[in-house]
């Protein structure tokens, strides 16, 4: 490392090993508590199936029971309360005597299953069941803990309700999404179905399987499961969790770029940083600095010597290059904050109405509107429509000959065959979707004035549908480094060769320390092994090009046993401890 490496570089290389025990502890169960749940700990129950379990908690468990009590005195006094004993939204003047609160509740659940679409991704489903949890064991909601147990039992046994995309307007919660989840562990609709272990079934089959009898929800309890954000923050969750994953690959590429382009490290100078002095520029240049440090080809120049590289080169890289942590800054500062949102979402009582037990006060509000959701969904939209400009802009500098310091145009292989377009589709084909992106980055969030339900519903989030938008993002993210990382192998195997005195095309030796495991990781997914004799495309038409980028996809994307995540780890894990300090 060079000694002009400042302290936040030496923080980033030291912050890269402290992974060991995050991956222990993923290996326990994980508690839920109504507070404290992390993304991290999500992403492992929802996607990686780590077991989770309710708390034990005596203050817990008294505090639900309280609250049930609570909403119980007031059915029983014949209290005025909204949706408890009085119909909902624009028909809350319509007062429901005591002897149909229950029934209020159950027909709620039975009447709002009408969503449309294609089914929800299950993992969304999933980890929209564990926030529902979450929140209810928060104490405030009036519902028993057995509802609860089901969510949980249903979790760990994979038992997961097939959800339609369509129906919530973010407003009243998710309503309609999470009509489904509430009428499958209650077990009352032949119609709902359910994935048990990858077979779909009736709900009341599953229920049978697990040992359940149909149930009827008690009165405030199908609010409690209905009034709420939690699918929308589930979805939300898991993009802001895999855009950790993209920012880390985005990092790399930039880094590749900067090596196959031949550099100059000299804009990610500490000092730059220092006197611009924005935490996510500061963060951006020290971890390129270090992905690119010691590599052979780019152009070191961190001393500050005022010394021109060639007489062909600019005297300074253009701005794709040279303000990579200026661009990409604000966007890392962007998710850190997203995830700050989305973690205070997903530890909250987000329904209506709500009790305090320790006041035995009701209170009518708002909660369940998802604005943070929506606004942060956007965001991260935005910020993915970005991140793909940036890419598109590096690798069309890349494959152009005026502007890639020497490199063969379109990156083609062998020039001696005349027919050769290298890697020009693959170039085309990242064009088709970082337009995409940025269209998918057009703001949502009460956009579109909806007015439901007789003007009750007359503003409204759109949070639902806005984290839906971010996980098409997200995938298509995905596929566009997935095409990056093999145009950058192509690239840095022909820079190899301009550069090695022997004309080899092997980039091992001449790349950076940190790019290394990447370069491989990428040759061993396609199956297409580093030689000295040929770059990795050397005459079109040899590989399928389509598959192999989808084999790049999976493992950037489905497999965090693989090669590719675990060359992209260390850097995700730092970016991820970064947003604590943020």
């Amino acid at each position: 490392m060079s000694d002009t490496q400042s302290s936040h570089q030496k923080a980033y290389t030291k912050g890269t090993m402290s992974s060991k025990h995050d991956q222990e502890a993923t290996l326990k169960s994980i508690v839920i508590q109504g507070k404290d749940l992390t993304l991290e700990q999500l992403v492992q129950i929802a996607r990686h199936y780590c077991n989770a379990e309710l708390s034990s908690d005596v203050n817990i468990c008294s505090r639900m029971e309280e609250s049930v009590a609570i909403i119980d005195e007031i059915v029983n006094g014949s209290q005025p309360l909204y949706g408890v004993t009085s119909l909902f939204g624009g028909l809350a003047n319509r007062v429901i005597c005591r002897e149909f609160a229950e029934e209020l509740q159950n027909n709620l659940v039975r009447a709002l299953k009408a969503g449309v679409g294609s089914i929800m991704p299950l993992e969304s489903i999933r980890a929209a069941m564990i926030l529902r949890t979450n929140a209810h064991l928060i104490g405030a909601s009036g519902i028993r803990q057995l509802w609860d147990e089901r969510l949980v039992r249903f979790v760990s046994e994979g038992v997961t309700p097939l959800v339609p995309e369509f129906g919530s307007i973010g407003a009243s919660g998710d309503l309609v999404p999470l009509s489904y989840i509430a009428s499958a562990i209650s077990g009352q609709d032949e119609t709902l179905r359910v994935d048990f272990r990858g077979e779909t079934i009736s709900a009341p089959e599953a229920l049978l399987r697990l040992g359940y009898e149909p149930k009827r929800f008690h009165p405030k309890e199908g609010l409690a499961m209905l009034n709420g954000t939690s699918v929308m923050t589930a979805s939300a969750s898991l993009a802001c969790y895999d855009l950790y994953t993209l920012m880390a690959a985005t990092l790399h590429v930039h880094a590749m770029v900067l090596q196959a382009l031949t550099g100059s490290n000299q804009p990610f100078h500490p000092f730059l940083q220092k006197v611009k002095g924005h935490q996510g520029q500061i963060d951006v240049a020290a971890i390129i600095l270090d992905l690119s440090n010691g590599s052979k080809m780019i152009y070191d120049a961190l001393d500050g010597k005022l010394t021109k590289r060639s007489i062909e080169a600019l005297i300074q890289d253009r701005y794709s290059l040279r303000c990579c942590p200026q661009f990409l800054g604000p966007m890392l500062e962007t998710l850190h904050d997203i995830a700050r949102i989305l973690e205070i979402e997903m530890n909250s009582a987000n329904d209506n109405p709500l009790i305090d037990v320790d006041t035995r006060k009701v209170y009518c509000g708002g909660n369940f509107l998802g604005e943070h959701v929506a606004i942060a969904m956007d965001r991260l939209r935005q910020t993915v429509g970005l991140m793909a400009k940036h890419l598109d802009v590096q690798i069309a500098q890349m494959v152009t000959p005026e502007f890639n310091n020497g490199l063969p145009s379109c990156l083609i292989g062998n020039r001696a065959r005349e027919v050769n377009i290298g890697v020009k589709a693959l170039q085309i084909t990242g064009n088709s979707i970082m337009p995409y992106l940025l269209f998918l980055g057009t703001p949502m969030a009460d956009k579109f004035p909806t007015h439901a339900e007789q003007y009750n519903q007359n503003i409204n989030s759109m949070g639902h549908m806005s984290a839906c938008l971010a996980r098409k993002s997200i995938s298509g993210l995905s596929q566009h480094l997935s095409i990056c990382l093999l145009i950058c192998v192509q690239a840095l195997d022909l820079r190899a060769n301009l550069i090695d005195e022997e004309g080899g095309y092997d980039a091992r030796p001449l790349v950076s320390s940190k790019t290394r495991p990447v370069y491989e990781a990428i040759r061993s997914i396609i199956n297409v092994p580093i030689s000295k004799e040929r770059p990795y495309i050397w005459d079109d038409g040899e590989h399928a090009l389509d598959e192999q980028i989808a084999c790049v996809n999976a493992a950037l994307t489905a497999d965090e046993n693989g090669l590719l995540f675990k060359a992209l780890k260390p850097t995700i894990d730092w970016l991820r401890s970064k947003r604590y300090t943020h």
